[in-house]
């Protein structure tokens, strides 16, 4: 089956993990006949400038957006007809500048909020890998979603597993939604006081540094438990997790009847990603398929809270609601650049969150402005405890 369309892309965090695959997925479909017409419009990027001229030379697109001005200078000179943007409000400046129906948002910490929102304004669809976009503010990228008509697509495994359960389930059918964890580095160890080498250690899945210690802490599992609240209108209380240490098995949805549906796939993010790109439709993949025969045991063990207190402050935000989630976020996002930094111990990223989230007044329904303020000052806060050892 044919793409119906042309689909022009803005891809935002390119030159990460999620957006060097995003890439790769386009250049497979785009060789292979019936796969559609894919065109990549506008790159955006942080600090990465040499990965950057690299995409711009193989996709040429019409804009792209470095954060790092220096590097942005250069990428002027090196493609002269290219329209270059940086600065604090670059990056909406160059999503103005082209046409797209399909922004892949890939960007890394509350980053990503403004421009999903921008995109969602200008009648895109949305792929999502940005957990921060609907952690910090769920209510207002649904509402907006609803009201201008979009689809909001996710990349998370874990989420695109689901979506695709969910096409063959009614919403009154769902009994309790299972995701899966690879459980990190540390679920079946001694948690003990770990380096940052070590909580960087992923034994499934190669990430950026930022997801990794996430994926540790287990505030990865707890951020996606809130997303698929708000992508799949499921309770709190009827939302799993389990520790799956293969990654074979996505997610679970289990029906009122008791039956249990999985989705099995690669430990490959390009499967999600092809996915996003190609909706409404599956097509041929020229990925690695999964053989069942290869697998061997699929083995499956419950969450320790004792041991990953951040998902149990995760589930606590989701139900509290409100401003309560910016803070988690920020708080979260803080602590770990702190960690990353070494200025911090592991222990310590638990311990600042919750510091912030008793310090904190809730907020029912926080508007855009009050939940990008309270970003900021929430992690100046996280900062200043972490680095004087308050």
């Amino acid at each position: 089956m044919k793409h119906p369309k042309e689909r022009r892309v803005f891809l935002l965090g390119s030159t990460g993990s999620i957006g060097s695959n995003t890439l790769d997925c386009i250049r497979q479909l785009e060789a292979r006949p019936g796969a559609g017409k894919f065109r990549v419009v506008g790159l955006a990027a942080g600090n990465d400038g040499a990965t950057l001229s690299e995409q711009v030379r193989a996709v040429n697109p019409k804009v792209a957006y470095l954060r790092n001005e220096a590097g942005a200078r250069r990428l002027s000179e090196e493609f002269p007809d290219l329209e270059v943007h940086t600065g604090e409000r670059g990056l909406l400046q160059a999503m103005a500048a082209v046409k797209f129906d399909l922004c892949v948002n890939a960007l890394v910490g509350s980053a990503g909020l403004v421009p999903t929102l921008y995109a969602i304004d200008r009648g895109a669809d949305i792929a999502l890998a940005n957990k921060e976009t609907l952690i910090m503010a769920g209510h207002l990228v649904m509402e907006r979603v609803k009201k201008r008509g979009v689809s909001l697509l996710p990349i998370d495994s874990e989420h695109s597993a689901i979506f695709h359960l969910l096409k063959g389930i009614r919403r009154k059918e769902i009994h309790r939604l299972v995701l899966t964890a690879s459980g990190g580095p540390f679920w079946n160890k001694e948690l003990g006081d770990p380096t940052l080498e070590e909580a960087l250690a992923h034994p499934t899945w190669k990430m950026g540094k930022k997801i990794s210690i996430d994926s540790a802490t287990m505030m990865n599992k707890g951020f996606e438990v809130i997303e698929a609240h708000w992508l799949f209108k499921v309770p709190f209380p009827r939302i799993d997790t389990v520790i799956h240490p293969q990654s074979i098995v996505h997610s679970m949805v289990e029906t009122v009847d008791g039956e249990i549906y999985a989705q099995l796939g690669p430990n490959d993010m390009r499967h999600p990603i092809q996915n996003a790109l190609t909706h409404p439709h599956l097509l041929e993949t020229p990925l690695k398929r999964l053989r069942l025969e290869d697998l061997g045991q699929l083995a499956f063990h419950p969450m320790d809270l004792g041991k990953f207190p951040l998902l149990g402050l995760a589930y606590a935000c989701g139900e509290r609601g409100g401003s309560s989630l910016a803070v988690l976020n920020a708080a979260n996002e803080a602590a770990v650049g702190l960690f990353l930094e070494k200025a911090i111990r592991f222990r310590q990223i638990h311990e600042l969150v919750a510091r912030a989230l008793d310090a904190h007044r809730d907020i029912v329904q926080p508007d855009l402005e009050t939940i990008l303020d309270l970003d900021r000052s929430v992690k100046e806060q996280v900062r200043v405890w972490g680095q004087s050892g308050a």
